[in-house]
């Protein structure tokens, strides 16, 4: 039976928002988590790429929930040129829809309770702080009650916004990406695959995630700039004509991700955002899997805090932990984007060709960096504060 407060409510039981109540719910305060969807999970809009450190963070490895495990990275170029590269630890390609739900469940077992169906439409506010949210369930509008509100509701996130956080993004920071999942896709299930050009995704990349038994995710994303000019399906489309004309599509989704750094301001009175609502994607590739649970734990860890000392203050320490534990990184990855994304067909060539000739066994993503550092040596700096200096 569902309570009318309880010390934090999480709005999204994406990973962002499991990972929030369970880690807050860990250390013994109430949590309710608000999904709208009917089913934890569902619907994918995602990749589904995660590192295998990224996974073993949050829960248990488990073949239920991974479609391939991953240990090579094929870049091609705009001619054709295709550059293998091993990995130097694993990674998976993900069955979100049950891993979504493993993650919940993971919320669940330490106590959070969990409501699907439960569209949050507004916020409690006693001033400037929130203090619970409203919602529709069942046909009924609905309040409660809450020390602290969590809003890990997508990159479409209101609650940040209702709370007078500036979620504004700007169109040429959000991505144009488009997906589907096919069969009879025969690529290599342990590789994941990556296009650059303009004839793939000008300003983004061309990626074939495969998902075994000959199926995979195949899409690409690219900046709100080409968008304007060009739809993401129709390179999609082209590729798909040229390449796989007799793939079998299984699905198709659509949307934006930010690629952009965190916001602003992602913690105020009564609130906190995490995941793709505070903008914790990766700029550089994207990803947003393992970031959004990282978010979503130092929230819920910080929100459990306030609510056990009776310190609503504390959680305005949120924007600084999340900067050092990954916002400046992504500062980084930011720029680098910003350079290679805005790489000519000729360069992409000419890296590829350079990185061919280096020994498979020497080969690395990050000697893939520092050879594209020839192209652009204003990439120096940030690409060291990635590979380099740790």
């Amino acid at each position: 039976m569902l309570k009318n407060e309880y010390d934090i409510v999480v709005v999204g039981a994406g990973p962002a928002g499991s990972m929030a109540a369970r880690y807050a719910s860990e250390q013994g305060v109430s949590v309710l988590i608000l999904e709208k969807d009917r089913d934890v999970g569902y619907p994918v809009r995602c990749g589904e790429a995660i590192s295998k450190e990224g996974v073993e963070e949050f829960i248990e490895p488990n073949n239920k929930f991974i479609a391939s495990t991953i240990d090579k990275f094929s870049m091609i170029s705009p001619d054709g040129t295709e550059v293998i590269i091993p990995l130097e630890q694993v990674g998976y390609v993900l069955e979100r829809r049950i891993f979504d739900y493993e993650l919940a469940k993971t919320a669940a077992n330490a106590g959070a309770e969990i409501l699907t169906r439960a569209y949050v439409n507004g916020l409690l506010m006693e001033g400037n702080k929130v203090t619970g949210v409203k919602y529709e369930y069942q046909g009924e509008q609905k309040e409660v009650k809450a020390k602290v509100v969590i809003g890990a509701d997508g990159v479409e996130s209101r609650v940040g916004r209702w709370a007078g956080i500036k979620t504004y993004i700007d169109f040429r920071d959000m991505e144009c990406c488009v997906q589907i999942t096919a069969g009879n896709i025969p690529v290599d299930q342990n590789t994941c695959y990556f296009y650059f050009g303009e004839d793939y995704a000008p300003q983004g990349y061309f990626w074939i995630f495969p998902k075994g038994n000959s199926a995979a995710n195949i899409g690409l994303g690219v900046s709100g700039m080409i968008g304007r000019k060009r739809s993401a399906q129709s390179f999609l489309n082209n590729f798909m004509a040229k390449n796989y004309p007799n793939a079998s599509l299984l699905t198709q989704i659509a949307g934006g991700v930010p690629s952009a750094v965190t916001l602003s301001q992602i913690s105020a009175p009564g609130i906190l955002l995490a995941g793709d609502a505070a903008r914790q994607v990766n700029p550089l590739s994207g990803g947003g899997i393992a970031s959004g649970m990282i978010g979503g734990k130092i929230a819920g860890k910080i929100a459990g805090e306030a609510v056990l000392t009776n310190n609503p203050s504390h959680l305005l320490t949120y924007d600084k932990i999340w900067r050092d534990r990954l916002g400046k990184r992504h500062e980084t990855f930011d720029r680098i984007k910003e350079g290679i994304y805005n790489f000519s067909d000729n360069k992409f060539n000419s890296i590829a060709h350079s990185f061919f000739k280096i020994p498979f066994e020497n080969r690395s993503l990050g000697n893939l960096f520092k050879t594209a550092l020839f192209h652009n040596p204003s990439l120096l700096i940030d690409v060291a504060k990635v590979f380099v200096v740790r």
